[in-house]
């Protein structure tokens, strides 16, 4: 019997890969781990805060060349970059020697007991040197508990409470929403605060959602500049009503005053007529009074 190669953390020999089977035409997913799946990747390929990394669903993990991969539903593997002639065959899956590392995250999405997500795959997981392990199980297949979180410690999965993966620098967290049409709870990627990381159709319906904001923005400037236009008219209407007003006054004013002046030039004249009679009468021998 041969030696089985078994690919340890500081042991990155690359064995001939040409009998593995990095793929097959079994189908073995179902509509609701499908879709998580995608979503899961999704997410990080449009808003992860990572600048190198490979995110991969149904993907299979080789650790030893003569063990056949472990396949898990999502993985996450930092600082690295899937190669570009990707049709090799030595290319086409995650091979441990090939990366020189494992993945830092895998995630299994339980739909019935017979998976061996607490038990066999636990154990593999542990040996590849994943460093957190995550169960997510929607249907409670497993138990009462939804999501289990594994972390590695030395060569040992520890359970813990914490959803935060501090090596990695994102959590996971449980969300209740609509993705592609279809409203459920999701496992999804998040920040410290909670914050979801977005996929692509999210961002696009933020970016809908902002440019419709700044449309309305736009539309309100436009109506208060148009309304200070309207006040800016109004004023102007007012100040030349208010000069119109003055000039008419000013017209009365000084009609009054023509007016004024006439009166009192008829009655200079009255007096004048009236004081010219009088010495008439008197050259007469008449006293004016006595009339």
């Amino acid at each position: 019997m041969s030696e089985q190669a078994v690919i340890t953390k500081t042991d990155y020999w690359e064995p001939d890969v040409s009998n593995l089977v990095t793929e097959d035409d079994t189908p073995v997913d179902n509509f609701c781990s499908e879709k998580q799946q995608r979503f899961l990747a999704n997410s990080v390929y449009n808003s992860g805060p990572w600048q190198t990394f490979v995110a991969a669903a149904n993907v299979g993990i080789f650790y030893s060349s003569e063990e056949p991969a472990i396949v898990p539903d999502v993985f996450l593997s930092l600082d690295v970059t899937v190669p570009e002639d990707w049709w090799k065959k030595q290319n086409r899956c995650y091979m441990v020697w090939k990366f020189k590392k494992p993945p830092e995250v895998a995630i299994e999405i339980v739909s019935n007991k017979s998976g061996e997500e607490l038990g066999e795959k636990l154990n593999i997981y542990a040996k590849v040197g994943v460093t957190y392990y995550i169960v997510y199980d929607p249907s409670q297949q497993l138990g009462e508990k939804v999501l289990r979180v594994y972390e590695l410690r030395g060569m040992r999965y520890y359970e813990t409470n914490q959803t935060w993966l501090d090596k990695v620098g994102q959590g996971v967290t449980l969300w209740s929403g609509v993705f592609e049409g279809r409203h459920d709870v999701w496992l999804r990627w998040c920040d410290r605060e909670g914050n979801v990381l977005l996929t692509g159709s999210e961002i696009g319906e933020q970016e809908k959602q902002r440019a419709e904001q700044e449309k309305q923005r736009a539309e309100q400037e436009k109506q208060r500049a148009e309304q200070e236009k309207q006040r800016a008219e109004q004023e102007k209407q007012r100040a030349e009503q208010e000069k119109q007003r003055a000039e008419q006054a000013e017209q009365r004013a000084s009609l009054a005053e023509s007016q004024l002046e006439q009166t009192s030039d008829q009655l200079e004249q009255e007096k004048q007529r009236t004081q010219l009679l009088a010495e008439r009468l008197l050259a007469l021998g008449i006293d004016p009074d006595s009339l």
